[in-house]
């Protein structure tokens, strides 16, 4: 059959199919498939030209300490391409309120203020990665370091050192501007909520400013 080509929507109720056929046998080999949920699987290589877009299931929810705070943005990406599991958390801290040194980051005094769970379902077994900051944060404490604790009640002005808790990465120094990646010091155990801990002079303040992107690579094991 010669190239069809459609001015319109083509729908498929049960899916579709790209195949090839041996000229030997008259088989047909599935090459490329779009089920009738929306699950794509390609058996060869494919090829985009021109801009692409990946979507991405956001299989990670933000604590309501957090996402009560509307000012303060938290968007997660979980992306697999192979083995590898690449996750992404962009975020915002304009609205959130810091405290003492080692106390929670977060809605004043509320619980919840975790920024999600990591797990070997969702994000992989996690290798490394890093916070980096993308905008100086400011009117509240700017030493912010991670960590993870095994619940996910963690509030506000509490110390997370009250938790069962693990310093993913003491960046002891200020966020200042664009800076350089910081590679976490401690892989983050499976099944920990993910928490932002003021440090250094442990400045009590609401942000007017602070953006960073928090990285995991994970892979299936």
């Amino acid at each position: 059959m010669a190239n069809t080509t459609f001015s319109g929507t083509v729908r498929a109720e049960t899916g579709l199919k790209v195949v090839s056929k041996a000229s030997a046998t008259g088989a047909y080999t599935d090459k490329f498939t779009v089920s009738c949920a929306g699950a794509v699987c390609a058996s060869s290589t494919l090829a985009a030209a021109g801009a692409t877009s990946l979507a991405t299931t956001a299989r990670m929810t933000v604590g309501t300490g957090i996402s009560a705070v509307t000012a303060a943005i938290v968007k997660h990406s979980v992306i697999t391409v192979g083995n590898i599991i690449e996750t992404t958390i962009a975020l915002d801290l304009t609205g959130l309120s810091s405290s003492a040194a080692a106390d929670i980051i977060g809605k004043e005094a509320t619980a919840n203020c975790h920024y999600g769970q990591i797990t070997a379902a969702n994000n992989g077994t996690i290798l490394s990665g890093y916070l980096q900051c993308l905008e100086t944060p400011t009117t509240g404490e700017p030493d912010i370091d991670v960590y993870t604790a095994t619940v996910a009640t963690g509030t506000e002005d509490a110390a997370i050192t009250a938790l069962v808790e693990t310093a993913v990465l003491n960046t002891a120094v200020d966020w200042t501007g664009i800076l350089a990646p910081k590679g976490f010091t401690t892989v983050p155990p499976a099944n920990g909520y993910l928490y932002l801990v003021g440090s250094g002079g442990g400045t009590d303040g609401v942000y007017d400013a602070g953006k960073f992107i928090l990285k995991f690579y994970g892979y299936d094991a």
